[in-house]
């Protein structure tokens, strides 16, 4: 068994899976999704202030959102647990690219019940009032995004002391969100995190524009539910040399996958 709520080595919503009667009832609008989302946010957000929001509490809120998005209509074809499986006894760098909110709460209830994991993420989400909270009992890696510089160092610096305790780093080398991906704006920080501390990377690939970002708050989005999802772990690779065979392996992975999805 590779995960509690993913036995298997791959994980498709089923055909004939219903969706939740609100969710009908809405008639495809945003206002039933968006209200359930934040009702989960303070949930844990009430969690994490009371100090109970641990790394299993994490994981099966995570699959409580991954169930409520599929009663959205969401349909996820998720590969490559194997992969996740094989590292489970030791510290790794997962890369990914960014496309929504939806990806960082799926990805505790597909790698927290293996492993210890976190984000990197930007600092002005652990100062958010309503998802600071829960973003600090993960003791996350904080960046500011605009000092290319500085956020090597804290990653390198912070993501060392993680690694070494053992706890797995998720990291977005995208600046912000994007639907493609752009060579020139993946950055080789994961890779670079890896290296310096001698240990592999797990590439992502996802397509996750079932959520789309919002206008007013990005987080709170609305749900395009005929986007089907896709997550696929790649198999784990040791850093040799510079990195930088790696991390163009990373990219065309990520894009490879991107131009088959988005032929459906």
């Amino acid at each position: 068994m590779y995960n509690k709520y993913f036995p298997e080595n791959e994980y498709h919503t089923p055909a004939n899976h219903k969706r939740s009667v609100w969710d009908i009832l809405s008639l495809g609008g945003s206002a039933y999704f968006k209200i359930r989302f934040l009702k989960f946010v303070l949930q844990n957000r009430r969690y994490a202030l009371d100090g109970v929001y641990d790394t299993a509490r994490w994981a099966h809120s995570s699959y409580e959102i991954f169930k409520f998005v599929e009663d959205c209509g969401g349909k996820f074809h998720i590969t490559g647990f194997d992969h996740v499986d094989a590292v489970k006894d030791e510290p790794v760098v997962f890369i990914s690219n960014h496309m929504s909110t939806l990806e960082t709460m799926i990805f505790p209830c597909l790698i927290a019940p293996v492993k210890e994991v976190t984000f990197v993420v930007k600092d002005n989400l652990i100062r958010s009032k309503t998802f600071g909270p829960v973003m600090r009992a993960r003791d996350p890696i904080a960046v500011g995004r605009t000092d290319s510089r500085k956020d090597l160092m804290t990653v390198l610096n912070e993501g060392k002391e993680k690694l070494i305790k053992g706890t797995s780093i998720i990291i977005f080398p995208q600046s912000t969100r994007k639907l493609d991906c752009n060579p020139s704006e993946f950055n080789s920080l994961g890779v670079k995190l890896a290296q310096k501390n001698k240990v592999r990377i797990v590439p992502m690939a996802i397509k996750t524009d079932f959520w789309e970002n919002g206008k007013l708050v990005k987080d709170l989005g609305i749900a395009r539910r005929k986007k089907p999802i896709h997550i696929k772990f790649g198999e784990p690779m040791a850093i040799r040399g510079s990195g930088k065979e790696e991390h163009q392996f990373v990219v065309d992975f990520i894009q490879d996958h991107l131009r088959e999805w988005q032929q459906e």
